[in-house]
């Protein structure tokens, strides 16, 4: 929590007038009591109308500007800890964005979620009730303590078995909350990732008819976060009623001495009066202090949790980049590459790979499933970095580069084509934002989705609805090649990415790319042989190692896997023939 105050640093002003005011309240509170009580004791006894209208008046006076203390210092706390939240949130959200594959992969997307929306309103709830409460309670506590001995000695006695008993109580319930409250906290993660996965994948839940089975996993996360929670409070709720009533046993036992003192004649009505309500005070203060105790186990929970992001640093950085250094040509070399996605694994994803692809230069990938085809070429752009081995672009190490410069150089069209809300033409503009009309539609021609974007009645400025949900998956992969081409890149990488188009235009795509990007070195990662048949070389992985290197003539006679897809497929392109 002190760690993530000092982004309250811009509201330093609200957060110091804020106690200030409080003060004020509490001190203009405490006083009202005091003149009731000597309107009871001297001005109604005496008859002195005058003494009674004037003090009335100064209570009224002070209950106003008393009133005006407390809501302007509410209004402060609020944008006090709102401004803490925001910046808070935009600390982790800025963070993130700094984060690799693998740092990505340490924290899930819903946890993140969770992170940034529950756990920073719990902080910035404390954080409100801190400037309010926490200098309120204290001090209303010492100042009504101290009248109220003034006032009757005998009241102290009482409150030192009182005053203790809660302190035990507070230190027996915080650790055991504490530990339930993060339970509670991680609860939230599985319940976010249940309804985030539901949403997104809504067409596929529908198309499978498995709305049940998701109702019952939501269920069971919504099940486990409710029981969390309720073990969570379990404990403060059960501490409530020995708040209650210990606060009620105060007020008897005053009320019971008091009232001796009174028949003795050394306690006045008023003054008895006066100490009653000062007692309630003590007791609400306590209450407040307890209050203000259960919000930091909970918002400490929640701030370890915010703070392991804000600290995490990303696992690839530019810590040995040059920044005067760009990307030239698009030469591109692998030397004696391995990787493994957990530094602790056994086993290498990618082992001991050796392999030169000259700038300029088309390179098919094919592999099976798990072969690593995709691991491999996020090495380039540093997606990822080796385990051991090093890649080379332009003949320097890739962390010579900056990551800036590197992935500026290096367009990659992924497995899972991402468009964005917002139009055509918003969505294009990611790979250049300032990109002329012209160029984007000589983009969209080579990627060919011009003619369709142009049948849309809005053409490039049609919405395309939260995550391209208004095109097919063939259209939606035309658009990021398009998006990929604008960047004008030195390397390309499709990774799988005309698998929902048909072999016409695929080819059609390909072709383009021979004649409008002729010097950039492209890697085509496919499934289907006739995508990468006639690139200058064809790379056969096989378990994360290279099981040959060709061209596609070659392969044919010596490379029995390769040999064995395309005579597979082949088969199935006449078989699907003859059915037609």
């Amino acid at each position: 929590m002190g760690k993530l105050i000092r982004y309250a640093k811009p509201y330093w002003i609200q957060s110091v007038i804020c106690p200030i005011l409080m003060i004020g309240e509490v001190v203009l509170e405490l006083l009202i009591p005091y003149y009731m009580g000597r309107i009871v004791d001297v001005g109604i006894p005496n008859g002195d109308m005058q003494y009674v209208l004037r003090t009335g008046g100064m209570m009224i006076l002070m209950a106003g500007v008393s009133l005006m203390c407390g809501g302007l210092a509410a209004r402060l706390a609020a944008v006090a800890s709102m401004g803490l939240g925001a910046r808070v949130r935009e600390a982790m959200y800025k963070n993130i964005q700094t984060f690799s594959f693998s740092n990505i992969d340490k924290f899930s997307t819903a946890s993140l979620v969770t992170r940034m929306t529950t756990d920073v309103t719990t902080v910035q709830n404390m954080y409100q009730m801190m400037l309010r409460m926490f200098f309120r309670a204290p001090l209303q506590f010492v100042c009504a303590m101290f009248l109220s001995f003034r006032l009757n000695p005998t009241v102290g006695d009482v409150f030192l078995v009182v005053i203790p008993l809660i302190l035990v109580t507070l230190a027996i319930f915080g650790p055991i909350a504490m530990r339930r409250f993060k339970k509670m906290l991680k609860m939230f993660d599985g319940l976010n990732a249940s309804v985030q996965e539901n949403l997104i994948a809504i067409r596929v839940v529908k198309a499978f008819v498995r709305g049940d089975y998701e109702k019952k996993k939501f269920k069971k996360a919504n099940d486990d976060l409710m029981a969390a929670a309720v073990s969570a409070e379990k404990l403060m709720v059960a501490a409530q009623p020995l708040m209650m009533l210990t606060m009620f046993g105060t007020i008897l036992a005053i009320a019971y001495i008091s009232s001796t003192d009174i028949v003795a004649g050394t306690l006045e009505i008023g003054a008895f009066a006066t100490v009653l309500t000062y007692v309630m005070q003590i007791l609400m203060s306590v209450i407040m202090i307890a209050m203000i105790f259960v919000s930091y186990v909970m918002s400490r929970a929640a701030a370890s949790r915010i703070w392991e992001v804000i600290v995490e640093r990303p696992d690839i950085n530019d810590n040995e980049a040059d920044p005067d250094l760009h990307v030239e040509k698009g030469d591109i070399e692998f030397k004696n590459v391995s990787f493994k996605y957990n530094a602790e694994g056994k086993r290498n994803v990618v082992d001991s790979v050796n392999l030169h692809i000259a700038a300029g230069e088309t390179v098919g990938v094919i592999g099976g499933t798990g072969s690593a085809k995709t691991t491999l070429v996020s090495l380039i752009p540093r997606l990822y970095d080796v385990t051991a081995g090093e890649v080379l672009v332009d003949g320097r190490n890739v962390k010579d580069y900056t990551i800036y410069e590197l992935r500026e150089s290096v367009s990659m069209v992924l497995q899972n084509n991402v468009l964005f809300s917002g139009s055509i033409l918003d969505n294009l503009r990611w790979g250049d934002e300032n990109a002329t009309e012209e160029e984007i539609v000589e983009a969209c021609k080579a990627a060919q989705a011009d003619d369709f974007i142009r049948a849309f009645p809005d053409g490039y400025h049609t919405d395309l609805g939260q995550g391209g949900v208004n095109v097919s998956g063939g259209q939606k992969q035309r658009l990021c090649i398009a998006r990929a081409l604008l960047k004008k890149p030195k390397i390309l990488i499709l990774d799988d990415s005309t698998s929902a188009v048909d072999t016409v235009t695929d080819s059609k795509i390909r072709e383009a790319f021979r004649t409008q990007i002729p010097d950039t070195t492209r890697i085509i990662i496919a499934q289907r042989i006739s995508s990468v048949e006639d690139a200058d070389k064809i790379v056969v992985l096989d378990g994360g190692k290279i099981s040959d290197v060709g061209t596609h003539e070659e392969l044919l006679e010596r490379s029995p896997i390769y040999s064995e897809v395309y005579h597979s497929q082949q088969k199935g392109g006449a078989a699907l023939g003859e059915a037609d």
